[in-house]
């Protein structure tokens, strides 16, 4: 398709480019070991310093290194957990600093927590915590500042890039696109421009086509962000393009033109005087995925402990209801849709798909043995996946994970099937224990299905998910539909 970057240059030009362009881009866990050893020297440097000028002393004892260490461990476990490593690329500095507050603030909640239970508090100045408490927020902030300045640098020189292509009219489109063209230092590249209205094309953009081009230019050329800037009155326009994109997990933003409405009490992210809107977001982001990620594990972990006897005697009931292997693993789509592999107890006898074509199992399935029959219908076949939740690929509770090719299968007939992987698969679900399991073999029980996951995804609180894992216990676990 013309105008993916590639086609027309040089091997050594493409070279060049991806060398210049891409390097931070493609590189950037090198970023985040860098930020993290970043905030780990600032800890310990605040540490220091504090001891330093509060009791006068530059040696520390060895119990406050211990101490200094809890606080390094604590927040290299917790600090990912509020999005901190993630890209704040175009969001305010406000926002980061807010949540690097909310990040130490928990860190030190646990290590006060920590000190009281074990009654060790009394060994150590708690004016040197007092001010190592502040001075380390100030190390974590100024870390922050300096990494934006150099990042700012490094973007207005062509590094570390992200790249876009804006979807809009010739008035607020071109504008914004020129808005982005004139701050390199955001780090936002425009490929392009896709112009819905007609007019004139905006200088140094190209214009790549029409609204029916966007979905197979982005599937081609490597976008990261799909921009719409479009007026208000334009829905139909907005949604045609949604419908287009229902494949892609690209990020889509929207920036409508909202300057003649008075807005109050909403939050609106702001990239070079635009108002941003997400138009599709996880809600596990911040505090939302710290507590997702506890329950999960800990749970996990509890219920693990409980069952371990009775997984055994499951595995040892497969091994001898018919030759092959205890567990079932198959490819699945995850949280933003990439592939992990799922774990269940194997309740068939080993056989090949006919052409790769994956049969879901339906009433009377000859490949069901009697004892797998009675495992799918308690559902105990679905326990190893306790296990994908402690490795992090699966949630306890969340949208079920379907097989692959069922997915490419019911992509096409249901428009928002794919917002399911805005959030982990689950073990159970919203959907699940109101009836929506076992086989879908028509299409409405598949859009049922979805319908009640999109639901949880809009509404998900840890209180939602604890009122299911109790639901499930009571009616989740035996069902009619499955089988």
């Amino acid at each position: 398709m013309e105008g993916i970057p590639g086609e027309n240059e040089s091997q050594s030009g493409v070279f060049v480019t991806v060398m210049r362009r891409g390097l931070l881009k493609e590189h950037s866990s090198i970023l985040n070991a860098v930020l993290h050893l970043l905030d780990w020297a600032g800890i310990i440097f605040a540490a220091w310093l504090a001891h330093r000028l509060y009791l006068g002393n530059s040696s520390l004892p060895a119990a406050y290194g211990v101490v200094i260490g809890i606080v390094v461990l604590l927040s290299a476990l917790l600090f990912p957990r509020f999005n901190l490593y993630e890209a704040w690329r175009g969001a305010s500095l406000f926002d980061e600093v807010r949540a690097m507050t909310l990040a130490w603030a928990l860190v030190l909640s646990l290590l006060f927590a920590f000190a009281f239970t074990t009654k060790m508090g009394i060994q150590f100045s708690r004016g040197w915590i007092g001010i190592w408490s502040v001075l380390g927020w100030s190390a974590l902030v100024c870390g922050r500042l300096l990494l934006r300045v150099g990042l700012r640098w490094l973007r207005s020189h062509g590094y570390n890039q992200r790249r876009i292509v804006i979807v809009g009219t010739e008035g607020l489109g071109e504008e914004l696109a020129e808005r982005l063209l004139i701050s390199p230092w955001i780090g936002l590249q425009v490929t392009g421009f896709f112009n819905v209205g007609g007019g004139a094309p905006q200088p140094g953009v190209p214009v790549l086509g029409g609204l029916p081009d966007v979905a197979d230019y982005v599937a081609k050329a490597r976008i990261d962000q799909v921009w719409i800037a479009l007026p208000l009155k334009d829905q139909d326009k907005v949604e045609s393009l949604l419908h287009e994109l229902r494949h892609s997990v690209v990020d889509i933003r929207f920036v409508p033109d909202i300057f003649g409405f008075r807005l109050l009490n909403h939050s609106v992210t702001e990239v070079a005087g635009f108002p941003v809107m997400n138009l599709s977001a996880t809600p596990m982001v911040g505090v939302n995925r710290l507590v997702k990620a506890v329950e999960d594990r800990l749970l996990a972990l509890l219920i693990l402990l409980m069952i371990s006897p009775l997984m055994l005697l499951i595995a040892l009931g497969v091994k001898l209801s018919s030759p092959g292997p205890v567990l079932f693993k198959q490819g699945r789509l995850g949280w933003d849709g990439q592939p992990f592999k799922v774990y269940k107890f194997r309740s068939m006898v080993v056989h090949q798909e006919t052409g790769g074509q994956l049969t879901q199992a339906s009433r009377g399935d000859a490949r069901v043995t009697p004892f797998g029959a009675f495992l799918r219908r308690s559902s105990l076949d679905e326990l190893p996946q306790f296990f994908n939740v402690l490795q992090g690929t699966m949630s306890i509770v969340g949208p079920r994970p379907h097989a692959i090719s069922h997915n490419e299968q019911y992509k096409e007939l249901i428009d928002d099937y794919m917002q399911r992987h805005k959030v982990k698969p689950g073990i159970t679900g919203w959907a699940q224990i109101n009836g929506w399991r076992g086989e879908t073999d028509t299409l409405e029980k598949m859009s049922k299905r979805v319908e009640y996951d999109l639901y949880y995804i809009e509404n998900w609180s840890l209180w939602f998910d604890l009122r299911i894992i109790l639901l499930t216990v009571f009616k989740g676990f035996i069902n009619k539909n499955a089988y």
